[in-house]
């Protein structure tokens, strides 16, 4: 059905894939004492409690609403008792603090009682969204959107191909790859339901080459399934990437500053298509995922089931621990993953990986100055000026750097990585494109501000106005009677 189509740019760094591959999960993961659930662990504002301090929640239980669009709703991932609602250390770089739900764990891990659909296509695709949507789900590939935000959009728009995402290009991390060769059938349910919701013409499940058992699975559980097609995409750096796995499997390129839902195309990453097959068939909430624990500092890497809320030491310790210092902790991979402050933050719905990196393994370089080779024109895959939009970015320039083609950037890491002057590319695109972030909310905020003071002083004009007409309207009726004669006085 799909011819494989060429991609631009694109880097290959070293996979080390091997170290977890080829160990099956680890289900058997022992409860923590303590479990913290932060209320923002979507790309929208924090989730609103729906519990107080020592209250007792059940495994599955909500215990907090999602608050505006870009929500979703937390659930206990066990039964026990609600120690606080207070600030913990988030799994940011910057440290700072978030709120979060604590629960203690009483170890009984009694479920609530779960009523999944008898048959959930017989139900209307708005009722199956909403399913999606109490469940909590969101990108379990790290973009953590809430899922029932794109079943809707896919419904809103005439969606001719459905992507589901088996790529993983990130290094280390093989959570996919495990995922499709241990639970092939349920993302093979999970990409029949998705497709049933959005309604979409044909459905293509795209692995890398470098995940032939993964690969082997898929097809035989798609065998029988006419409308879902197993394909082998080429194992490079960004495939992962949702527009740059939709040009290699369809040809069509998404145009700058649109969404693949304009070309007809909808992607849902592998571990996404089988929660939401968890909470269709099963009725089961997003209470846990499977990571991968690895890099050198780790002694037996290889990927874990964990509860969501689990210390990352719990997801070490689980793996036979540390054998030294790490010089770098990550949330996800090498390339895109986030630098973690400590080993005590907790694991989060996005967490698809956690990374224990050596010394060795961080290689770290002093910049040089560039040298103009344009490694960087050549590696990006989505055919930016890197160069231009970093020099930009350095002078403060951010027109100039938005001009050069920062909006579509996708912090992807591939030019950075080959630049031969070790320039930290991605992090002055990051540095602009927050900078332009705050720029677009202050600009939003004075508009904001204008309109309400507009519509102030037009209610205080319009109550002028009445109150001066009502004044009108009582002079002339005085008026009015005072012209009257004692005899039509009397008569009124």
């Amino acid at each position: 059905m799909f011819g494989l189509k060429r991609v631009r740019g694109g880097v290959h760094p070293d996979g080390h894939k091997d170290e977890s591959r080829d160990l099956p999960i680890l289900t058997d993961i022992p409860l923590p004492p303590l479990l913290t659930l932060p209320l923002c662990q979507h790309s929208g504002s924090d989730a609103m409690p729906l519990v107080q301090e020592g209250d007792y929640v059940l495994k599955g239980q909500k215990i907090a609403k999602a608050d505006g669009r870009m929500s979703a709703n937390i659930h206990a991932p066990t039964s026990g008792f609600i120690k606080s609602i207070q600030q913990v250390t988030m799994p940011h770089p910057s440290g700072l603090p978030a709120r979060a739900i604590l629960i203690e764990p009483d170890g009984k891990d009694e479920w609530i009682e779960l009523n999944p659909p008898e048959n959930p296509y017989a139900l209307a695709h708005e009722d199956l969204a909403s399913l999606v949507e109490d469940a909590g789900i969101v990108g379990m590939g790290g973009a953590i959107f809430p899922a029932a935000i794109k079943l809707r959009q896919g419904r809103r728009f005439e969606i001719k191909t459905l992507i589901i995402n088996g790529s993983e290009c990130e290094p280390y991390l093989t959570t996919d790859d495990r995922l499709m060769c241990e639970r092939a059938a349920d993302i093979v349910e999970g990409t029949k339901l998705v497709r049933h919701i959005i309604e979409a013409y044909q459905a293509v499940i795209a692995v890398e080459s470098n995940k032939p058992e993964a690969l082997i699975a898929l097809r035989h559980a798609a065998k029988d399934i006419g409308s879902i097609e197993v394909v082998s995409v080429p194992a490079r750096y960004p495939m992962g990437s949702a527009k740059q796995l939709i040009q290699a499997v369809t040809g069509h390129e998404v145009p700058a500053g649109a969404r693949s839902n304009d070309i007809g195309v909808l992607v849902h990453n592998v571990a996404t298509v089988y929660a939401i097959q968890q909470a269709l068939v099963h009725g089961r909430p997003l209470i846990s995922r499977v990571t991968t624990v690895a890099g050198g500092c780790v002694k037996t890497p290889q990927n874990v089931e964990a509860l969501i809320g689990t210390p990352i030491r719990y997801l070490f310790g689980a793996c036979g621990g540390l054998t030294s210092q790490p010089s770098r902790l990550l949330m996800g991979g090498p390339m895109m993953g986030q630098v973690l402050p400590a080993v005590s933050v907790p694991l989060i719905k996005g967490g698809s990986g956690v990374l224990a990196l050596t010394h060795a393994e961080v290689n770290e370089h002093v910049p040089a100055p560039c040298i103009r080779c344009s490694r960087c024109v050549d590696a990006c895959p989505m055919g930016l000026l890197p160069l231009e939009m970093a020099r930009a970015s350095r002078r403060d320039d951010f027109d100039t750097a938005q001009d050069a083609g920062l909006k579509d950037c996708i912090l992807c890491g591939s030019c950075a990585y080959v630049c031969p002057s070790h320039i930290p590319l991605v992090q002055y695109f990051e540095y602009a494109k927050g900078e332009l972030k705050d720029r677009r909310a202050e600009t939003e905020k004075n508009a904001l501000t204008q309109r309400l003071t507009q519509a102030r002083t037009e209610r205080v004009e319009a109550e002028k106005a009445a109150k001066l007409a009502a004044k009108k309207a009582k002079e002339a009726k005085k008026k009015k009677a005072a012209k009257n004669t004692p005899e039509e006085q009397e008569n009124v």
